[in-house]
């Protein structure tokens, strides 16, 4: 594999990349105002990073672990992976965390701005399903389930849980779950409802799961969604529920994730670096190295499934020469496992 990833890595010409990659040139804005040459060399020294809060507990400790033996200081800020792609987009931000691929309409505004990325995906997610543990009814939920409370039909309609299924009792059914700059909004709309972004509004949404987990443990009628590691950090305040595609009931847990059972909630997510940022600052290029060093064991002790060595090893090929686009051609794909991530980055 190692033999072959180099090959690939240094290959010209073999893969049409998509648009984020056809620019060459940074078009960001001229105008900025005065700083002082401090302020500048705060600024320059300062990694930036935004996006996914789903990711989020990954980079928030391994850039501890960077700033403990490194002077550069690290900013990782959670606005969602939608809200991560505006600011990356217009060059504001060195990396994004991302709970899903870069969209289409991210890569133009990438392209218009000349933000030129490498795409490195870090760990595998069991997007998750969670009541309260006073809950006694519910240890399972199908997709059709799903679908019949958060598609857009349902605000205001489905309010019960009797409503989900019959054997349910005759309690109000409350949710919770990702609001709209978050690519666990995008991912799981799209999984369950058939098209991202279409779904009920009569809920509590936040892009920060911390207050989902809250909101869910002080109500013993809600039902809610949001990445594992928020789940497996909390159990003693949360349950998660099976979830039933069609081929039974399968559990989110990593051995489920590993062995592609987890369908259609499993993903994969990733950090995305400006190309740019990497070239001009050391701190970046040292971070990012870092960061695929330590990822294998950060991910697994907050809650994440690993990925094998040798997609690390891609990434680690990928960043070092600077291979710049995405691999998912601007689509938000639900049937990617371990196995198929790992191919699409030996074919990248």
């Amino acid at each position: 594999m190692k033999a072959t990833a180099r090959k690939i890595a240094l290959m010209l010409g073999v893969l049409v990349l998509t648009a984020s990659c056809t620019n060459t040139s940074s078009t960001f804005s001229k105008t900025q105002p005065q700083q002082t040459a401090t302020e500048v060399s705060n600024s320059e020294a300062t990694i930036k990073i935004d996006g996914s809060s789903t990711v989020y507990p990954i980079t928030e400790a391994i850039a501890k672990d960077f700033q403990e033996q490194n002077q550069a200081q690290v900013q990782v800020d959670v606005s969602g992976t939608t809200g991560g792609f505006e600011r990356f987009c217009k060059g504001e931000t060195d990396i994004s965390n991302a709970s899903r691929p870069i969209l289409k309409q991210e890569l133009k505004a990438c392209t218009a701005n000349g933000v030129i990325f490498t795409e490195l995906p870090i760990a595998f997610d069991a997007l998750t399903v969670a009541v309260n543990p006073q809950n006694t009814w519910a240890k399972d939920i199908t997709i059709e389930e799903l679908n019949k409370i958060w598609q857009p039909s349902a605000q205001g309609k489905i309010t019960n849980w009797k409503q989900v299924r019959a054997s349910f009792p005759d309690k109000p059914l409350n949710l919770y779950g990702a609001g709209d700059k978050s690519g666990t909004y995008d991912y799981f709309t799209e999984a369950v409802v058939g098209k991202s972004g279409d779904i009920r509004n009569d809920y509590t949404a936040s892009e920060d799961d911390e207050v989902l987990v809250s909101g869910i443990s002080k109500d013993p009628n809600a039902l809610g969604f949001f990445g594992y590691a928020y789940y497996e950090q909390n159990q003693d305040k949360l349950k998660a529920l099976g979830i039933d595609s069609g081929k039974g009931v399968v559990l989110p847990s990593r051995e489920t994730v590993e062995k592609a059972e987890y369908q259609p909630l499993s993903r994969p997510l990733f950090i995305y670096v400006n190309t740019k940022s990497a070239q001009q600052k050391e701190g970046v290029r040292d971070f990012v190295n870092f960061y695929i060093e330590k990822a294998p064991q950060v991910v697994s002790s907050v809650g994440y499934v690993a990925l094998p060595e040798d997609a690390y090893y891609l990434d680690k090929v990928h960043f070092t020469t600077g291979k710049a686009g995405t691999v998912f051609e601007g689509e938000a794909r639900l049937d990617l496992t371990i196995g198929e991530v790992l191919r699409k980055r030996a074919e990248f």
